[in-house]
């Protein structure tokens, strides 16, 4: 036996099998699942492996005479030539296409009525789609015929094709109605005078895959819709003769069929014919054969599937088309009311009350940030408004409180504490606070020096409670930063604005908020319950009957991550932190008073748009990639560019508020492809974890120090210029 060290080291040196983790997995099975139903939908619908071409005549000297001159029914099998008649006062009724939801189960009614029975030649496609029809045909004594899957010019396909037609033809048959059968019509047929050198061999395969093939020799046509009256006429046949009767209970308006249809019967069972199926006329057996067994589960799977396909399609397009609305809705709202909004706070003469001239407490709770505090700290001792700025350092390794100390400015302060989290630091920080209103802001974040100053005017109202700031990506001059400014500005911004005239402000943004003392002590400070702080708070606030407000010219520059993995970290945590906020405040729904409006208006819209509509937007990528390749390219084109061009209109607005270059706009086409893609499966990996119970830890992200005042002499040091490199 090995000595046993050597089984721990070969058993340290075996590769470790990796686990896809569930928030790929997942994801990527539901994306797999969505293809695959939008793909037999496309199938069953004829979008896909459809061929619509149509053999143009031929010669006809390779069909046998007995053929072309014989009778409706064509016999090819074994090796046979055979052609039959249909006796005299005989009729049968025949009807292709089918089953249509609309007008078959009228035409089952017509025969119903006066005892008759008839010959479906249905299609794959749509018997997959309607099998209760093709059962219901069955249970009441009709014939069903194949008439292909596709319904595609079979002289013009291979013997592959052909056969796959029929087969799939059966399939779908067999999980209908649990049948099989012999009699085949071949698609956009005629007469037998008909056959040509094209259509011939066709008919003698068919016939030697063991089919009788039927054609007509009266035909309705009923297709070309030309009136009742002339429908009768052209069915009824001369002299008392026999036939095989062409009609259609599928493929467009049959409303002329149906009313033909039932003064027809009438009409030529008064003068002796009778309807009744082939067989039964020709008094052969029924074409009709039982399936079991393997060949029965799997048709019933194949119907299972289809049914399955539609219903979760059609679904998904009415959940579209109705989020579709609300989102135009939604960015229509938001127009007029930012409108509203900057009318309002930039109108001369405009104030929030007394001016606020007193000192005010900045909070800037750091964790490992010693590559952006020293820009921080000196972004705020720049500020034209009194202020003490108190760094609670959250037990950084990397030296954050002693580069904050060593620059010994007037009015900063730090204090210290063991590692406990954000939330934990804030509360630290303001007890020890000196003033009554207070400011917080992230550690990675820079202030203009105008920004605590309009960020505390709303207080001159005494009814604000707390202020949101404006929030602005500071290293935009990547894709990845500059897609994250137009969120920024458009998705976060404009959206403050329509919320601060809703009165329903969802989150304070972390990077630059502020707060009454006296409002913070009421609703318990900063709570650790979830993992977004900021929009619990902000919820909190509400429920306590405060009011919060967005300045827009309180600007501050934070960093934003470089990286996917950074931004996935990022907005996970978001994501699921506001789930966590929303279940958290879930009674405020039905509350009264301040925190009823906001749970009855602020909670439906934070719900809907930041959590339940994203699920489905990827559909609408998806069902673009669908249109672009088998549906109608040209409206899947323009509708895109449609949708595109109304966001690049809130887009452009919002910038224009926001006093923004309109260039970084170039790059939103690409945002809507990709980088939407991402914050997709984010939300998603989100759900997963709220249903799942999952637990998600604070993650740090890693900064590079590369944010500065825009303008600013001096740009960023050539140190952390070098630092910006991709991370994760």
């Amino acid at each position: 036996m090995a000595p046993r060290t050597n089984r721990r080291g070969a058993e340290r040196g075996a590769p470790r099998r990796r686990r896809l983790p569930m928030r790929y997995l997942l994801p990527s099975l539901i994306l797999v699942a969505l293809m695959a139903m939008l793909m037999l939908r496309g199938f069953v619908h004829s979008e896909i492996l459809a061929d619509h071409r149509v053999q143009s005549p031929a010669a006809s000297d390779r069909v046998p005479k007995e053929i072309l001159e014989g009778g409706p029914v064509i016999d090819t099998r074994a090796g046979r030539e055979d052609s039959v008649e249909i006796p005299d006062r005989k009729l049968v009724l025949t009807f292709d296409d089918g089953p249509d939801p609309e007008w078959t189960p009228k035409v089952l009614d017509v025969l119903e009525r006066h005892d008759a029975h008839a010959v479906f030649f249905i299609t794959g496609t749509m018997a997959s789609r309607h099998p209760d029809l093709v059962q219901r045909m069955v249970d009441e004594g009709h014939e069903v015929g194949l008439h292909t899957f596709n319904h595609p010019d079979l002289s013009l396909q291979s013997k592959s094709r052909v056969d796959w037609e029929l087969s799939q033809n059966q399939l779908a048959l067999a999980g209908a109605a649990g049948i099989r059968t012999s009699l085949f019509r071949p698609p956009y047929s005629s007469f037998a005078g008909e056959m040509d050198n094209k259509s011939w061999p066709v008919t003698e395969y068919i016939g030697s895959r063991g089919y009788i093939t039927i054609v007509n020799n009266t035909d309705s046509e009923d297709w070309r819709r030309p009136g009742v009256e002339k429908i009768i006429s052209n069915a009824t046949p001369k002299g008392g003769k026999g036939a095989v009767v062409l009609m259609h209970d599928s493929g467009g308006d049959r409303s002329q069929t149906v009313a033909a249809l039932d003064r027809f019967i009438a009409g030529l069972q008064d003068d002796g014919y009778r309807f009744d199926t082939l067989t039964a006329t020709l008094k052969v057996p029924s074409a009709h054969t039982e399936v079991s067994g393997l060949d029965l589960w799997k048709g019933r799977a194949w119907v299972l599937a289809v049914q399955a396909s539609e219903n979760t399609t059609s679904v998904l397009v009415v959940g579209l088309a109705i989020v579709g609305a609300l989102v135009i809705a939604r960015f229509g709202l938001m127009l007029l009311l930012s409108v509203l909004h900057a009318r309002k706070v930039r109108r001369r003469g405009f104030s929030w009350g007394r001016p606020i001239t007193e000192p005010v407490s900045v909070l800037v709770p750091a964790y490992n940030e010693a590559k952006c505090i020293e820009q921080t700290v000196h972004s705020l001792v720049a500020s034209d408004h009194p202020i003490e700025v108190i760094v609670i350092d959250d037990g950084s390794s990397d030296g954050t409180a002693r580069i904050v100390e060593n620059l010994h400015l007037p009015n900063v302060r730090v204090v210290r504490q063991l590692n406990a989290g954000k939330p934990a630091a804030l509360n630290r920080g303001v007890a020890n606070a000196r003033y009554d209103l207070i400011v917080m802001m992230d550690g990675d974040t820079v202030f203009e020096p105008a920004t605590v100053r309009e960020l505390v005017q709303p207080f001159g109202d005494p009814s604000v409670g707390a202020v949101a700031g404006n929030a602005k990506v500071g290293n935009r001059d990547s894709l990845i930063g500059a897609w994250q400014h137009i969120e920024y500005v458009m998705g976060f911004n404009l959206d403050r604005r329509m919320y601060d005239m809703l009165n329903c402000m969802p989150t304070i943004p972390g990077a630059v908020g502020a707060f009454r003392r006296s409002a913070l002590k009421r609703v318990g400070g900063m709570s650790d319950d979830t993992l977004a702080e900021d929009t619990d708070i902000t919820i909190a606030m509400h429920r306590d009957g405060w009011r919060v407000v967005y300045a827009e010219n309180a600007r501050a520059w934070t960093e934003a991550p470089e990286s996917v993995q950074q931004l996935w970290s990022q907005r996970y945590r978001w994501s699921y932190g506001t789930m966590q906020a929303i279940w958290k405040h879930r009674r405020a729904v039905i509350e009264r008073g301040p925190s009823g409006r906001f749970g009855r208006v602020g909670m439906p819209l934070v719900s809907l748009f930041m959590i339940l509509a994203p699920l489905l937007a990827p559909l609408i990528d998806v069902f673009l990639l669908y249109g672009l390749v088998f549906g109608p390219t040209e409206q899947t084109i323009l509708a895109w560019f449609g949708v595109l061009a109304v966001q690049a209109v809130c887009a452009a607005y919002a910038f224009r508020l926001d006093k923004e270059r309109m260039t970084h706009l170039l790059s939103l086409p690409l945002q809507q492809i990709l980088y939407r893609q991402l914050m997709y499966v984010v939300l998603l990996q989100s759900w997963i974890t709220a249903l799942t119970g999952g637990r998600l830890r604070w993650q740090k992200l890693r900064r590079t120090g590369a944010v500065g005042l825009p303008g600013a002499a001096g740009g960023v040091p050539q140190q952390q210029e070098m630092d910006r490199r991709p991370v994760g």
